[in-house]
């Protein structure tokens, strides 16, 4: 079998993976990464460029940036390229039908999640937010709806007690590439078969800044998955009211505590962490962060820190 001619589509760092396995595999020939224009990031508003650029110009891969995926000249180009499939996986931008027509083996999407449930920019914060026990990986073949496309397969995984965003973020990376990777030649052979998407969909809105706050009036399960989705971005955060007035303070890592009380009181510290009660049960916060300050576990914090029992934290309320 001739190797397929592949032209990726995406972005941040959660493509490398599958990048890397297109770049190895014998029976493909990545001709091209298509991905966004760098963005200014930083109070110096430095242009950075995406994960997608730096991997192509490692691998001397020839890249393009359109602003538009739908420019004419652009979608020109692509189907002078000829690719015989289009991989999408994180690209940020809905692919017009001009587009999607191009290949003759479709347009293939990789989804953070268990597709119909999740579609939208944020499957992955979502799934721990709501405190699913699994997420996955689904190849689609791609439509001009925003994930609405008929399935091909999917792979799932456990969403375990010690996952953040960060940890299922890595471990769908992975499995999107070997996904992938397992799925392409059958594809190619027409031996998949792609089937419609099942009732009940779904959708994960973009994660803002201002999703980090932490309520207290919510059970303390709740918060524990409202920090795991949050973390390692937005983070989330609390106000502490101590002796000089109210005082930003963010929390990374947190589990259920037996307690109760006034929401946002805090019922005990020690080395473990601070017990904060909430609208149900209580949260121990066991890795924390005040306002200019480092990321420190709850005893190294409480040692230049302290904070008296009975003091209160608070709802921040946006705008931050």
């Amino acid at each position: 079998m001739a190797r397929i001619r592949i032209l990726f589509f995406g972005t941040p760092e959660i493509t490398l993976p599958t990048l890397r396995a297109l770049r190895e595999a014998s029976f493909v020939e990545l001709i091209g990464v298509v991905t966004q224009p760098d963005k200014p990031k930083g109070r110096d508003l430095k242009l950075e460029p995406p994960a997608a650029k730096i991997f192509a110009l490692e691998h001397q891969i020839p890249y393009w940036q359109p602003i538009k995926a739908r420019d004419a000249e652009f979608l020109e180009q692509v189907r002078l390229l000829s690719p015989d499939v289009i991989v999408v996986f994180a690209y940020g931008q809905i692919l017009p039908q001009a587009l999607l027509d191009l290949p003759p083996w479709h347009c293939l999407n990789l989804h953070t999640s268990l597709l119909p449930k999740y579609r939208g920019a944020a499957p992955i914060q979502w799934a721990i937010l709501n405190g699913d026990g699994e997420t996955g990986v689904t190849l689609m073949q791609m439509e001009a709806g925003l994930d609405t496309g008929p399935l091909i397969t999917t792979v799932s995984t456990p969403i375990l007690n010690n996952d953040n965003g960060q940890t299922v973020h890595d471990r769908l990376a992975q499995l999107g590439a070997e996904l992938l990777l397992q799925s392409l030649p059958d594809w190619v052979e027409g031996k998949l078969v792609s089937y419609a998407q099942p009732e009940g969909s779904t959708y994960a809105r973009k994660i803002t800044k201002e999703d980090g706050a932490l309520d207290w009036s919510f059970s303390s399960e709740q918060l524990c998955n409202r920090i795991k989705a949050m973390t390692p971005w937005p983070g989330t955060f609390t106000h502490w009211q101590g002796p000089k007035g109210q005082q930003l303070i963010k929390i990374w890592r947190g589990t259920v505590a037996s307690g109760h009380g006034l929401p946002g009181t805090l019922l005990n510290s020690d080395r473990t962490g601070l017990v904060v009660a909430c609208g149900e049960g209580a949260l121990r916060l066991m890795e924390i962060q005040r306002e200019g300050g480092r990321r420190l576990p709850a005893e190294q914090f409480l040692a230049g820190f302290p904070m008296a029992l009975g003091s209160k934290f608070a709802t921040v309320i946006p705008p931050l």
